[in-house]
């Protein structure tokens, strides 16, 4: 059974930082395009950051330079570094687990809620 686990979120305020994991397990989890999305209130789920099996990694422009996506395969772990967060940051954030080559997959954990107050 596939389950991805995300931890780390919480209440902090503009400026302070987080840092979510998201454990993998029931996949070979390096071989997977791994990522972070977030889904505020009354909007759609939204990108934050991906990173492929080779490293190659992708940000919203909205969080570029302020977030950093990064894995451990060895651990079955994504993290994301979330710095000088905003309130416009708040939301339910999600860890995504896919491949596009066949056989195609796609997993979603439940969530975490981070929370940011002026």
């Amino acid at each position: 059974q596939v389950q991805l686990v995300e931890s780390g979120g919480g209440l902090v305020q503009t400026g302070e930082s987080l840092r979510l994991s998201c454990a993998a397990s029931g996949i070979i989890f390096a071989i997977y395009t791994a990522g972070w999305y977030r889904q505020a209130p009354g909007k759609q789920r939204e990108l934050v950051a991906t990173i492929t099996s080779g490293g190659w990694i992708n940000y919203a422009e909205s969080v570029r330079g302020r977030f950093t996506i990064s894995r451990e395969n060895g651990k079955n772990t994504l993290y994301l570094q979330m710095n000088s967060l905003e309130p416009e940051d708040t939301a339910t954030y999600y860890c995504n687990a896919n491949r596009q080559t066949p056989p195609r997959r796609d997993y979603w954990g439940q969530g975490t809620q981070v929370t940011v107050s002026p």
